[in-house]
């Protein structure tokens, strides 16, 4: 997908504190203003002055934070199943995570395999094995408790999706929507309601696609974002754009 993208603009990618291969660092803060300036200190430090974000689930929440204190310096942004959660409430294991000691409990005694079966039962079509194994790789007790402060540090993600949106949606920045219609945690729904941050938005919708649609179908996923990086939307006349339907 990078080297897609890298044809028209500089890409970049990177671990964030708690993920991947990145450190776990007991004092960094887990929550969607901390990963924001943590999101801003590399930008700074690899010199990119202005962005096209492209963001998915939390990274949603602490990419389109980052863009609030920062408008100037947002080109644009791609959404892939994530955005402002108006009108959104946690899903079962947010809420698990977000429990103490429950949490805790919960991800010290869940198998990998057991894991890799709940995703793929609400997937619409089983994820690549080399997905889940890339990732399981990476889930020590550091990423687990990444992953806990995180969810635990936003009580009610509606309303910090109200917050977004008001202080976005006067600016109409380009914005691309990608969602895979079969997301068991973040309903087709929400789609639609990211044109309360980005009242132009071009939306997709993936038939076939669940929550990871850049892993259940790489390419497409890839063209559409760089197509939409070589001519990125301008606000529309008269209203915004309709919606697609990308079927694979």
């Amino acid at each position: 997908m990078l080297s897609a993208i890298g044809e028209h603009a500089r890409a970049l990618a990177w671990d964030h504190p708690g993920y991947g291969a990145a450190g776990r660092p007991a004092g960094f803060d887990y929550t969607v203003d901390g990963y924001a300036q943590q999101l801003d200190d590399t930008m700074q430090a690899l010199d990119v002055e202005r962005a096209h974000l492209v963001l998915h689930d939390f990274g949603g929440p602490w990419g389109l934070r980052w863009a609030t204190r920062y408008p100037d310096r947002l080109a644009s942004v791609v959404l892939v199943n994530t955005g402002v959660m108006i009108g959104y409430r946690w899903h079962t294991l947010a809420r698990i995570w977000r429990a103490p000691v429950i949490g805790e409990l919960f991800m010290a005694t869940t198998p990998g395999w057991a894991l890799r079966r709940v995703v793929n039962h609400n997937e619409p079509r089983p994820l690549p094995r080399e997905f889940f194994d890339r990732v399981l790789a990476t889930m020590d007790r550091g990423h687990k408790r990444a992953v806990r402060r995180l969810y635990r540090s936003v009580d009610d993600p509606a309303a910090l999706g109200a917050e977004l949106a008001a202080a976005l949606c006067a600016l109409d920045k380009p914005a691309l929507v990608i969602w895979g219609r079969g997301d068991a945690y973040l309903p087709e729904e929400l789609a639609e309601r990211q044109r309360t941050a980005f009242p132009s938005a071009r939306i997709e919708m993936l038939d076939g696609g669940g929550h990871w649609p850049m892993v259940a179908d790489p390419d497409r996923v890839a063209a559409l974002i760089a197509d939409f990086v070589r001519t990125p939307a301008t606000p529309a006349r008269g209203g915004p754009p309709r919606s697609h339907d990308a079927r694979p």
